[in-house]
């Protein structure tokens, strides 16, 4: 018997002004409740611009508590929506401490959970390392790389740079997660040339839609979209580049988003993870016993 759960997620541009991020966010928010979204998320960071491209103090004024505006906002909206709801924020944990943190809103009940990335990227156009510190292994509702229980499940929920690694993954396969999400930030320098836009995107969905193949599990992704210019000056910006989606436990796509702001909306049969974990039985055949150079960093 079939069990299913519509998921819907917003793909949009954002701005430094958060009132006018967040209009956009809660317009594609209201549409997928009306069109009957149970859970809907949203993408990394958006209550502002992408403003890692440059090491800026005055930027960490941006950031708010779990329970500040921002959140309580997106609270109030599940509540009366009626859904689940995955958010980002850009977290003040403590004068000095910031976290990059998604945070999941369950209907009446309000913040449930929340997630703090875990992988910092500090690349050229992404100083991340600037404004975010790691999560934690062991904080309460926010342990590393711990599902978050909702009415309508249990959320594997990871952030952007997270997504290249399977080990992040399959360790919220292991603790129960049923589906796996990710709010993202990313996209092209604009001197790349075509060939390796192609390249780096291809890249970017196909090992998203592993981490579904090797855990059984369902993804949802949702990135955004425009050209957010380097407030310095010293490089052309970014685009960020879409391509927002939603596959099924074997990888399959089955919604796939372009570069422009859109919103999407899937019902997914929440039964076909056992199914194929019962052809594919990867966790029964995994050697553990023989995994635990996986603690090293590299094996000289």
């Amino acid at each position: 018997m079939s069990r299913n759960l519509k998921v819907g997620l917003v793909q949009q541009p954002a701005w430094p002004d958060k009132a006018r991020s967040l209009a956009e966010s809660e317009a594609g928010i209201r549409e997928l409740a009306t069109a009957g979204a149970q859970l809907v998320m949203l993408q990394e960071l958006h209550a502002t611009h992408y403003f890692c491209q440059t090491e800026e103090t005055e930027v960490f004024d941006l950031a708010e508590p779990l329970d500040g505006p921002t959140g309580s906002w997106l609270a109030s909206l599940a509540k009366e929506l009626d859904i689940v709801l995955v958010g980002s924020l850009f977290e003040r944990r403590a004068p000095g401490l910031y976290h990059n943190t998604a945070v999941v809103y369950d209907r009446d009940r309000g913040r449930v959970g929340h997630y703090r990335k875990m992988h910092i990227p500090d690349d050229p156009g992404f100083y991340e390392k600037f404004y975010f510190t790691p999560g934690d292994q062991d904080d309460g509702r926010a342990q590393g790389f711990q599902p978050i229980d909702t009415s309508l499940g249990r959320l594997g929920v990871l952030v952007c740079w997270d997504q290249w690694y399977p080990e992040a993954a399959r360790l919220m396969a292991l603790a129960g997660a049923e589906l796996l999400l990710y709010p993202t930030a990313i996209g092209w320098h604009p001197h790349d040339d075509r060939e390796e836009m192609n390249r780096q995107k291809e890249a970017w969905t196909l090992i998203q839609r592993s981490h579904g193949v090797a855990n059984g599990l369902p993804v949802i992704v949702a990135n955004r979209v425009g050209h957010e210019p380097d407030p310095s000056g010293a490089t052309p910006g970014i685009d960020f580049w879409g391509g927002s989606f939603i596959c099924g436990p074997q990888g399959e796509l089955l919604a796939h988003a372009g570069q422009e702001a859109e919103r999407m909306l899937v019902t997914l049969d929440m039964t076909r993870s056992e199914e194929v974990r019962r052809i594919w039985p990867y966790l029964r055949d995994r050697r553990i016993d023989a995994y635990g150079d996986l603690t090293r960093r590299y094996r000289d």
